[in-house]
């Protein structure tokens, strides 16, 4: 029985990319989008427990609440952050929002905070 499935799941899966050839992949421009230091300041945001705890855990429940986050790795430590925004005001407004959701979820002892990424040079 499990081999059938397998089976089924190799052919359906071999059908997802028909009549897409790597020509028309290749063809295709890419578009890259890099902050430069003329557009001015951006924004993020840190989510963080002020208790330690997963940051799978927080991360995750981001994700569940439709919040968009990346966790990245400064210093041997894991930091969760959202952005970039490209104004203060915006990124205040996203906190708040992140905020709210906390407080309905009854998640406590959780810090969002507003941070000025540093200038690219």
């Amino acid at each position: 029985m499990r081999k059938m499935v397998l089976v089924i799941a190799v052919l359906a899966l071999a059908g997802c990319g028909e009549g897409k050839g790597v020509d028309a992949q290749a063809s295709k421009p890419a578009v890259v989008s890099a902050p430069t230091a003329a557009s001015g300041p951006q924004w993020d945001l840190e989510v963080r427990g002020v208790t330690p705890q997963a940051v799978s855990d927080l991360s995750g429940w981001l994700i569940e609440h439709s919040f968009v986050s990346n966790v990245v790795m400064e210093n041997g430590k894991a930091r969760i952050l959202m952005g970039p925004y490209s104004s203060k005001a915006e990124t205040e407004a996203k906190q708040a929002e992140v905020a709210a959701a906390l407080k309905r979820a009854k998640k406590q002892n959780i810090e969002v905070l507003v941070l000025e990424r540093p200038a690219v040079q």
